[in-house]
């Protein structure tokens, strides 16, 4: 943070993880990394890309935000520009992306399964009312 000002940067990277073609993207802010992975199906093409950014980026789920050191340096511009080259046609996603989206899964995972136990623990009780129910229809008359 310079002068009380947040910085924020967004990366998306597509790539062929078969059978489909798969985006992530990746927010960086406040030195802090979030995740959410997208799968297009068929190869997109860049108008395709750029028309989903604008309409459906509001709506994506990030993964829960992972610490991120960042290095202060000085900046060459033609190493830069050898950086972005090298990032363009680089495949795959960096391992703190990974590790976002591994922390997304599992969150989902929990969630999925308190849901379940939950829903779970409701059918024993009302099958349970049900046997209690009919235990006193039979003794009713008797």
């Amino acid at each position: 943070m310079d002068n009380g000002r947040n910085k924020v940067a967004a990366n998306l990277t597509v790539f062929f993880e078969n059978p489909f073609w798969v985006g992530v993207f990746e927010r960086m802010e406040d030195e802090k990394l979030s995740v959410c992975k997208v799968t297009f199906g068929a190869e997109p093409k860049e108008y395709e890309i750029w028309k989903f950014v604008l309409e459906n980026y509001h709506r994506l789920k990030f993964s829960p935000a992972v610490d991120m050191i960042l290095k202060k340096k000085s900046v060459n511009p033609k190493r830069l520009q050898k950086e972005a080259r090298k990032q363009t046609m680089q495949n795959g996603v960096g391992t703190k992306a990974w590790r976002a989206l591994k922390l997304q899964r599992e969150e989902n995972k929990l969630e999925r399964k308190n849901i379940s136990k939950e829903q779970r623990d409701a059918k024993k009780q009302r099958i349970f009312e049900l046997k209690q129910q009919k235990r006193k229809e039979k003794h009713r008359g008797r």
